[in-house]
């Protein structure tokens, strides 16, 4: 018995090193693909056409659809920042979700709201119900809509969508910020291809400690601290490297509920944001590539590095924790509910490829990791592994993660280079190296709790604190409309 349960202990690390190595292999292999088409696009910057775009009848116009709930103390600079975007053609549309505080209030009060009579749609199901909409007395292009509050931002979003106007729809979250030519890059996808482009999704970073002056980060810098410069460097990893690795192979599962942007007919073709998903996001995606698969429509989802938006993260512990824990619980979600694409040859690569590394390679991975310490750690007390194969292990699932998210950093200080100090550089250095001492190991155990409340079939609640709180501490109002450093 105790030697079937050595050889176990031995075959499980033997196991978990070849789980790292192919994991971070495929890193590896996105992260190279992401690369070339940075060099490529940098060195088509000059020719990208954001000009051409701008003065062109024949870009299509966008509504913006923004779903808010007591954010008082950011939404009127984070509205002015929406305002200022250079596009052709675009409406700003917040949808306040039953706010308790002065969001409203605010909102009347910097853009001089009245109230007015407009049919909104029915095209994609919503549950609360409309209250009032406003508009600015001066004929900008904005709409406040007013709604029963049910703690569900997929249902204020598809509250926006069907009272839209324009063929293309763009979600931002209200404490998110975009660069002034978010716009005009994010249509591009539209523009070339319009007969297949149906969403596009684009570079999320950190917000924290950058300055931000009229609802725009006008000086990017790393936050300071532990948690902070470490998730600003797994942004880095996972978005402008990660996703666009992925985008190269035409393998988009994921587009951020912090900015995606969908052509209004698929939107409304798959019903909208699913309001009982706590990843309405991803359900959104994934439901594209499930119907149009299913419908046999070609079909595109693009994503793009440059330019940005940016978001504020949590900075505090608990919270963090309760992100981490739904997004895994979102994922395991997400995967059951679209089970039938699994493995499917009908899917393509999304049932091939994609929604199997999701299963196999993420869902799992703090299952495998947690185990594998355990396995280690007491192998090497009880002297059933030896101590170069402890080592080993190391190597090949931290090492090879630190070595794989600093070479994110330095590409993209030699393509993008956001930021533009040496401190800043140190700084995703060090979290490249510091993620893999305690706080990889904590994030584990976060996303099994998250696996766990799926399994006890515990609902994930988003909206436990607004938005704002749970990133971190709210603006005030006058910094969020001049000039701040974002905690």
């Amino acid at each position: 018995m105790a030697g079937a349960a050595e050889a176990a202990i031995r075959g499980f690390a033997w196991f978990s090193i070849g789980y790292f190595v192919v994991l971070n292999s495929i890193y590896l292999v996105l992260i190279t693909l992401a690369a070339g088409n940075a060099i490529r696009a940098r060195s088509r910057q000059s020719f990208a056409g954001l000009a051409e775009i701008f003065a062109s009848p024949l870009a299509p116009p966008i509504s913006v659809v923004v779903p808010v709930c007591n954010m008082q103390d950011l939404i009127v600079g984070s509205t002015r920042g929406l305002l200022a975007l250079r596009y052709p053609e675009f409406e700003v549309i917040i949808v306040d979700d039953g706010s308790a505080d002065d969001t409203f209030a605010r909102l009347q009060a910097a853009f001089g709201l009245v109230q007015i009579d407009k049919v909104i749609r029915d095209t994609v199901y919503t549950a609360g119900r409309v209250l009032s909409v406003h508009a600015p007395r001066d004929g900008r292009n904005l709409l406040v809509i007013r709604k029963e509050g049910l703690g569900r931002p997929a249902d204020a979003v598809n509250v926006g969508v069907n009272a839209a106007r324009y063929p293309i729809m763009c979600r931002i979250d209200a404490d998110t910020y975009l660069d002034e030519d978010a716009l005009l890059t994010v249509a591009k996808p539209f523009i070339e291809d319009p007969a297949r482009a149906i969403a596009a999704g684009a570079t999320i970073r950190v917000a924290n400690g950058c300055e931000i002056n009229g609802g725009r980060v006008t000086r990017p810098r790393v936050p300071g601290g532990w948690l902070l410069p470490i998730q600003a460097a797994e942004y880095l990893r996972s978005f402008l490297l990660g996703r666009a690795g992925w985008s190269q192979m035409r393998g988009m599962l994921f587009i951020s509920g912090a900015f995606g942007v969908y052509r209004r007919d698929i939107y409304e073709l798959v019903g909208g944001f699913d309001i009982n998903s706590e990843g309405d996001d991803l359900e959104m995606t994934t439901s594209i590539h499930h119907r149009l698969r299913d419908d046999g429509r070609p079909y595109r989802i693009g994503f793009v590095p440059e330019p940005c938006s940016w978001t504020v993260v949590p900075h505090r512990y608990r919270r963090l924790a309760k992100q981490r824990a739904r997004w895994s619980q979102i994922l395991a979600e997400a995967l059951w509910a679209h089970r039938a694409m699994m493995f499917n040859p009908r899917y393509g690569k999304v049932g091939l490829l994609i929604l199997p590394f999701y299963l196999l390679f993420e869902l799992i991975t703090p299952i495998v990791e947690i185990l594998a310490i355990v396995a280690f750690a007491g192998g090497l007390a009880l002297g059933i592994i030896d101590t170069p194969v402890v080592l080993l292990f190391v190597v090949a699932g931290l090492g090879y993660g630190a070595f794989l998210t600093v070479v994110s950093v330095i590409i993209e200080e030699l393509t993008y280079h956001r930021y533009r100090s040496w401190r800043d550089f140190a700084l995703l250095v060090y979290a490249a190296i510091a993620e893999n001492v305690g706080y990889r190991q904590l994030h584990a155990w976060w996303r099994l709790r998250g696996l766990a409340d799926t399994v006890l079939r515990r609902k994930a609640n988003w909206l436990e604190e607004p938005a704002a709180q749970q990133a971190g501490p709210p603006l005030g109002v006058a910094a969020a409309e001049r000039h701040v450093q974002v905690p």
